[in-house]
């Protein structure tokens, strides 16, 4: 686990990292993180941790699991939800209210 590493959890306090759902997190600041990425690499690999990155005093960056999840699980979440039928007059509706003048990718 990386040196100088803040832990924080639960509350918000000015300069502290901290987490909506309780989960305990750490900070630590960019330059540290840049110092020992492989270091927080493992931690979050080997005890699923998580680091909020500051930069200047405002958390700019989360490093933590990534979210595990199959092709299959997101065709059976789509399969089991299926769109409501007024879904796709709603989907023309919001297309055709952006015109090509309010469309930056639009060339």
């Amino acid at each position: 686990m990386p040196s100088h590493v803040s832990h924080h959890s639960g509350t918000h306090q000015a300069g502290s990292a901290y987490s909506d759902n309780l989960i305990s997190v750490k900070q630590l600041s960019a330059t540290e993180a840049a110092r020992r990425f492989s270091d927080v690499l493992d931690s979050v690999e080997s005890e699923r941790e998580t680091f909020v990155v500051v930069r200047h005093g405002r958390a700019v960056a989360t490093i933590g699991p990534a979210l595990a999840g199959t092709g299959r699980a997101l065709k059976d979440a789509l399969r089991e939800n299926r769109p409501d039928a007024s879904w796709a007059a709603e989907l023309r509706e919001l297309r055709d209210g952006v015109g090509p003048g309010t469309d930056p990718w639009h060339g």
